[in-house]
């Protein structure tokens, strides 16, 4: 695995206590949010099911913390046949390969649930840079080789740039995302996680599309 190549320009904004604490709250929310979760977890795997295109759970490999690839898990919301000639595509807003169930928790961010398995299992956090695969990350590292910074942070469910960037269809979004992990990463904090998942709540809840 190639090591990020890194510079003294950008600190971590947590020191090792605040991360401790910030994975400490990651292992325990994962784990009652899973729970309590469960009965919806049941519905939509029947809605999937029902729908028989494949499987009810999606895996696909990302590159997480210190650059070791992990496979992220969420609801199937594509067609089967999404990548059939092998060739990575990106997701945008109105996807035609969305099926109907997929669409339906696409746009009440439902797929991501499996994620908090990720969490639980500490290849993700709450708040970080959402992970990418390896192909992607190698165009992005060509226009910005600063992509290396996000090794040093675990990949999140949400972000800031989740927030605020929206579906990262393109180079020029995926450039602008990087920028404001890059900023995550220096202002970092257990308040500024707070707030992040906070205000992600509030838009799940009042149907904001992100």
């Amino acid at each position: 695995m190639e090591q990020p190549v890194l510079d003294s320009v950008m600190r971590d904004g947590m020191n090792i206590f605040e991360r401790a604490v910030k994975r400490t709250f990651d292992f325990v929310a994962s784990l009652l949010a899973l729970i309590i979760l469960s009965p919806i977890f049941i519905i939509i795997c029947i809605a999937l099911m029902c729908q028989r295109d494949g499987t009810v759970l999606f895996k696909q490999e990302r590159i997480g913390y210190k650059g070791k690839p992990f496979n992220i898990y969420k609801f199937r919301t594509m067609r089967s046949d999404s990548e059939s000639d092998g060739k990575p595509r990106l997701a945008a807003v109105g996807d035609e390969r969305l099926t109907k169930v997929g669409r339906f928790l696409r746009e009440h961010h439902l797929d991501e649930l499996p994620q908090l398995l990720n969490v639980l299992k500490g290849d993700m956090s709450f708040v970080g840079p959402r992970p990418e695969r390896r192909y992607f990350i190698e165009k992005i590292r060509k226009e910005n080789p600063n992509y290396d910074y996000i090794y040093l942070m675990r990949p999140g469910l949400t972000s800031m740039a989740t927030l605020h960037n929206g579906y990262t269809d393109t180079m020029e979004k995926m450039l602008i995302r990087l920028q404001m992990d890059l900023d995550y990463l220096c202002r970092r904090s257990l308040w500024l996680d707070t707030k992040l998942i906070f205000k992600t709540f509030l838009y799940i809840v009042n149907g904001k599309k992100f």
